[in-house]
């Protein structure tokens, strides 16, 4: 299967600072135009990613399109998909990662485990997923509570145990702005954003890959954004999704409808 987006390898160490415009990221592959998650069509923001890669880090960035920045959560952990954000989800195969970014560098994170892998001895059942911490819920997936599907979902493997306290360590997030946060009296350009992973930190997501990856490795990511409108004063429910690649579906949390990246010198 082809992949959908190449990798490059930089010999670079990026410093984070939110600006996309910096050489090294002249140098990578920036993606085609993301496209409505459910439909395909081309979303309604122009909205592109870019990955680089050396021996030590993951870097990903975005441009967004954005007539009006806005972004009033501030406090870490907020819910930033309530209003706009730009989102990257980490395939670990028995579990994966979810990061969320808005414009004022908010971020969201949580660590999922499937619950069919998370058994008694396994690699999970350590303190840091602790199933009985008050931030572990459980998860069967986006817009599924209705009929046979209330408590499971409708993924085929049912349940996933979400960890909200869980932080990436040595993670690193910047944006920059162009135009004004929070002031919808002029028609701003939009927002980009910067985000560094240290190999190190993605032990458990590699599942028994080498970390850094070899060359022609493929990992699954999801890249995407959300978009708060309010025509009228009224919130569009629910939020436009655009990502690099459709689902066919309204619902992010599917590993197997992910990008398939591929890492290359």
């Amino acid at each position: 299967m082809q992949p959908d987006y190449l990798a490059k390898r930089t010999t670079e160490l990026i410093d984070i600072d939110g600006n996309i415009h910096k050489e090294v990221w002249q140098k990578a592959e920036w993606s085609k135009r993301f496209v409505d998650m459910t439909t395909g069509d081309s979303g309604m923001y122009n909205t592109q990613t870019a990955i680089l890669w050396n021996d030590t880090h993951l870097y990903i960035a975005f441009v967004a399109e954005e007539p009006f920045v806005e972004a009033k959560l501030t406090e870490r952990d907020s819910i930033v998909f309530l209003e706009n954000d730009l989102e990257v989800f980490i395939d670990g195969d028995d579990c994966y990662y979810e990061l969320e970014i808005n414009a004022a560098n908010t971020i969201y994170e949580v660590f999922f485990i499937w619950k069919d892998a998370y058994t008694k001895g396994s690699k999970f059942d350590i303190p840091q997923f602790d199933v009985h911490r008050p931030q572990a819920y459980t998860f069967g997936g986006d817009y599924d509570r209705n009929g046979a599907t209330f408590w499971k979902g409708t993924h085929p493997r049912g349940i996933r145990w979400a960890f909200t306290d869980f932080d990436m360590p040595g993670l690193t997030t910047a944006v920059n702005i162009d135009g004004t946060l929070n002031d919808n009296s002029d028609i701003d350009k939009g927002w980009s954003a910067e985000i560094a992973i240290p190999w190190n930190s993605l032990a458990l997501l590699a599942n028994g890959r080498s970390i850094p990856p070899s060359k022609g490795d493929v990992w699954k990511l999801f890249l995407g954004r959300f978009q708060k409108l309010m025509p009228g004063g009224k919130e569009v429910q629910p939020h436009p999704a655009m990502a690099l690649n459709s689902h066919g579906v309204y619902d992010t949390h599917l590993p197997e409808k992910w990008s398939r990246v591929m890492f290359v010198d």
